[in-house]
């Protein structure tokens, strides 16, 4: 028997982080920046919202019960737990160095070349969207439900951890879109964490994902065809 959810606080749920995570991307990009006057960063919180917002309502009206998993942060794993706190670092420094670099003109990116950053960002986004519509029980922690099954078609035939490639790309190109060379020191420390957490959960899904094992047979890469 399929769960019932309740839809109400789910959307309060949804409607209280959006505009939670919104408030704190500001201040991680502003106050270092020392002002509002920031046109990079207005533009690269648009690029995220407008495709998040019609994605969001889509699903709301179609598969709430992903909604519901996405909105679950608590990891189960106690080595997936460690690697979240030590891999937020790179995170948060990616997004607070950009403001600071503003600020004192540590480094100066074109016109031209923060345009194709936030294009690329974008891109990094709407294939984890893309990811999302090909696997409903893609969630932000590490968990296999009773009635998950194994996902093998779209992204999932080129590469086991299509998401992690997706976000790789968007957080790569975040520094240009913000403006920031030095910025990309901290965004490729993301890479490490990223591989660190599939290989983690690689043993999650090997022990409880029904036809894991023939699939990584036959999809032989984790991250990237022909390297990883």
């Amino acid at each position: 028997m399929k769960e019932t959810i309740n839809l109400q606080p789910l959307k309060k749920m949804i409607i209280t982080r959006l505009f939670s995570a919104y408030f704190v991307m500001g201040l991680l990009f502003f106050l270092p920046a020392g002002t509002i006057r920031y046109w990079e960063a207005w533009s690269y919180m648009m690029v995220i919202a407008i495709p998040m917002s019609i994605f969001i309502v889509y699903m709301f009206r179609h598969n709430p019960r992903f909604l519901e998993r996405r909105m679950r942060v608590k990891e189960k794993r106690s080595q997936q737990r460690l690697i979240q706190k030590i891999g937020v670092i790179p995170f948060l420094v990616t997004l607070l160095l950009p403001g600071f670099d503003r600020r004192f003109g540590w480094s100066e990116i074109s016109f031209p070349a923060t345009v194709a950053g936030l294009a690329l960002v974008l891109l990094g986004y709407l294939l984890t969207l893309y990811v999302f519509r090909a696997n409903a029980f893609a969630s932000r922690v590490v968990d296999v439900e009773e009635e998950q099954k194994l996902v093998t078609t779209g992204p999932y035939s080129l590469v086991r951890h299509p998401m992690y490639f997706s976000i790789i790309i968007f957080y790569l190109f975040t520094p240009i879109a913000l403006g920031s060379v030095w910025s990309l020191i901290p965004a490729f420390f993301i890479i490490p964490f990223l591989m660190f957490r599939i290989v983690d959960e690689e043993k999650e899904l090997k022990d409880n994902l029904a036809g894991y094992h023939e699939y990584i047979q036959k999809v032989k890469y984790r991250l990237l065809p022909g390297i990883w």
